[in-house]
Order: C-alpha cells, then sequence, then structure tokens
C-alpha cells in the first residue's frame, strides 16, 4: 500500500503564504539524515530538497497566499492545502499520515493524524523538509520585491525587526491582514 506522509510550513508568520507538502517514499527511500525539518540546519534541509524530490514515488507541494489564509483562517487554509496536496499527487495513496491532531475533510484516501509526525514517521519528515524549504524560497524571492521587511532574515515570523518594519511600512500585500500584529499595524497608519 501507498503511503503518503503530509505536512506544512507557515503557518505563525504574519506575511505569506502557508505550504503544504504531500510525499509518497519508497520502502527503502536511502536518505541519510532524515528529520524533522525544524531540527535540521539550512544545507541539510537543501540537500534532502532535492534527494527526497528525486527518489519519492510522487510529491507534490501546494502553496496558499496570505489572501487565501485571510479569508479562511489559518487553520481551515492549512487543511485546505493538504487536502490539494495529497489530490495532486500522481498515485492515490492507501492512507496518508498527517502531522497534526487534525483531519482535513475530503480527503482522497484514508488518513491518520500523528502528532509530532514530523519526528517520528519518515514520510511525514519528507513532507515537512519539502514544505519549509519551498516556504523559505517562496520567502527569499518575496524579500526582492518587500526588501525593506527583511523576509529574507525571518521569513515573515513576528520578529522584533519584522514588528518594527510593519510599524514603519504598514503591511504589504503579503501581509496576512487577520493576524493581530497587521492589523494594529494598519489601525496605527489610517
Amino acid at each position: 500500500m501507498l503511503i503518503a506522509g503530509v505536512d506544512e510550513a507557515g503557518r505563525g508568520p504574519l506575511a505569506g503564504p502557508v505550504v503544504c507538502a504531500a510525499v509518497i517514499l519508497p520502502d527503502d527511500d536511502g536518505l541519510s539524515g532524515l528529520d524533522d525539518s525544524k531540527k535540521l540546519n539550512t544545507a541539510s534541509r537543501d540537500r534532502l530538497y532535492d534527494a527526497i524530490r528525486s527518489v519519492s514515488v510522487c510529491h507534490a507541494i501546494v502553496s496558499i497566499d496570505a489572501a487565501t489564509i485571510d479569508r479562511l483562517n489559518i487553520l481551515q487554509a492549512t487543511l485546505y492545502g493538504m487536502t490539494q496536496s495529497l489530490a495532486q499527487l500522481r498515485f492515490t495513496p492507501g492512507l496518508a499520515l498527517i502531522d497534526g491532531n487534525r483531519l482535513p475533510e475530503d480527503l482522497p484516501c484514508a488518513a491518520r493524524a500523528i502528532i509530532g509526525g514530523d519526528a517520528s514517521e519518515r514520510c511525514i519528515m519528507a513532507a515537512s523538509v519539502l514544505a519549509k524549504v519551498s516556504r523559505d524560497r517562496i520567502m527569499q524571492a518575496m524579500h526582492e520585491d518587500y526588501p525593506q521587511y527583511g523576509f529574507a532574515q525571518h521569513k515573515g515570523y513576528p520578529t522584533p525587526a519584522h514588528l518594527q518594519a510593519l510599524k514603519a511600512y504598514g503591511a504589504c500585500p503579503e501581509h496576512r491582514r487577520s493576524y493581530e500584529p497587521v492589523r494594529k499595524a494598519l489601525a496605527a497608519r489610517s
């Protein structure tokens, strides 16, 4: 039976997308050093990103933009992205292992939510790496368009530098207006 791992990156940031990934790995994937993306350094994540993409049976990466996050809320946007990533796989898995405690609706297969799955299931670890690296690269590109916010450094998370930039420049189109620090920054400028 094909088993897909599913994870996301970017629920907490004030700007940019939430990125969801689904991955089906072969039984003997040969991926050395695979772990939860949060435990890996940038070089290891980048190396694994390429390796996962080359050895996976199939994979899909879905980006849900800030406007959709604002419209649905972050939980619903994440669940939607997870469903979409599974639906976009070339092969339909028999089971999806999803990091977290909630299962999306309308999945194309049976599924199990696993709290801390990105630290215990290889297929979820692989999904976490694909989601994290993809999101980081999106934020690097976003930095080119909006350098004043420092997205390349903090990836949209609410660091002191990001909060200061929000105060100084207001929100850009990539900011999540439903998040309180962004709402406060917009209100202070109106």
